[in-house]
């Protein structure tokens, strides 16, 4: 959310950014553009989404993309990537042509592996083959189902969606467009008096959680209209899920901000899609996808003791063939509409780390 998320930002490396950066050209105007002026193509309903994105419009970000899929230092990145694992975070399937291009960009460049493969891996204690890419889903809309499965399915490859239990079954908008809807159709709350509606969700976000929660309440009854209804997953849909080939995780009961929760709560959120999850698929889930991508240390305790041995963040990186910490696993933010050169730079590691050396946020 969509991915799932107070703003974090990509500090610096303290050293430095890898020597063959500082050699790139810089970007183009309508990048340098973008970057002055901020904002995005997520900022209102769908900036819950932990997306790395440029900012400034998809073409601008695009753009970017192409400069950097041409540079001198992309044929050494995508030598350093085919030793990292690529974990790639989407949210819903928007343009299944363009996410149609970029899996068999991957049936190419790559080895998509499965989640049981990466269990495997951590449990062997042997590294996953080179260029291996794992896909993920965060918050699992019904495209995973209806444009996802068939792409991924007609091209066998494995994937992995993480669900929010409290929707499933329902028909109930995911709150972070609940809340921009409401807002936009004369909701107010007494903490939410803050301009623009685009500043709406990071104010959510960064509430503790009650707080969050009781802001929310008084959207929904002030506003002048109720927001529309959406279809979301059903018990049912998530075993036709698993048994093509994409495996369910925990993404918590309702997709709170961790780190703006209290103990009691943060075990609630992950006890509860676990037991919900369990019940549904006849087997306990083992992968758990942080809401925000941001990594929670009482969270990990708590998949620790439920038997959880994956944990995925979100925070724009390639990770190692065997990973270091198993709940603490990098990930790559997509997008489906992403062009496949774009995507190009994204999957060697290139993009993220262009953005590090920026100081450029998760957003």
């Amino acid at each position: 959310m969509p991915q799932s998320q107070s703003t974090t930002s990509i500090s610096r490396a303290p050293t430095g950014p890898p020597s063959p950066l500082r050699a790139l050209p810089p970007p183009a105007a309508g990048a340098r553009e973008a970057d002055r002026h901020g904002g995005g193509p997520h900022a209102g309903a769908d900036s819950n989404r932990m997306t790395v994105l440029p900012s400034g419009t998809a073409e601008q970000q695009d753009a970017r993309g192409e400069w950097l899929r041409f540079a001198p230092v992309q044929p050494l990145f995508r030598a350093r990537a085919a030793q990292r694992l690529a974990v790639l975070a989407y949210h819903g399937v928007t343009d299944h042509r363009t996410f149609g291009a970029q899996l068999d960009r991957l049936r190419r460049l790559a080895t998509p592996v499965s989640l049981g493969a990466v269990l495997k891996a951590v449990t062997e204690r042997r590294p996953l083959p080179p260029r291996s890419v794992l896909v993920t889903f965060d918050d699992a809309d019904r495209s995973v189902l209806t444009h996802a499965l068939p792409a991924l399915d007609a091209r066998r490859i494995p994937a992995t969606a993480f669900v929010i239990s409290e929707l499933i079954g329902t028909e109930r908008p995911f709150w972070w467009h609940e809340a921009d809807f409401l807002a936009r159709n004369g909701g107010r709350a007494r903490s939410l008096d803050c301009g623009h509606p685009s500043q709406l969700l990071p104010r959510l976000k960064a509430m503790p959680d009650p707080d969050r929660r009781r802001s929310l309440h008084e959207l929904r009854v002030s506003a002048d209209r109720r927001p529309p209804s959406q279809e979301q997953l059903t018990p049912e849909d998530l075993l036709a899920l698993r048994d093509g080939g994409v495996a369910i995780g925990n993404h918590t009961q309702g997709h709170p901000c961790l780190g703006r929760c209290d103990d009691a709560t943060v075990r609630a959120e992950i006890t509860g899609a676990h037991e919900a999850l369990t019940r549904w698929l006849g087997e306990a889930p083992t992968a758990f996808a942080y809401p925000d991508g941001g990594h929670d240390p009482r969270a990990e305790t708590v998949l620790q003791e439920l038997g959880y041995r994956l944990g995925f963040l979100s925070d724009h990186r390639l990770g190692p063939r065997l990973p270091s910490n198993p709940l603490q696993i990098s990930r790559l933010q997509v997008d489906s509409s992403t062009t496949t050169r774009r995507f190009d730079t994204i999957l060697s590691g290139l993009e993220p780390a262009y953005r590090r050396w920026r100081g450029q946020a998760v957003a």
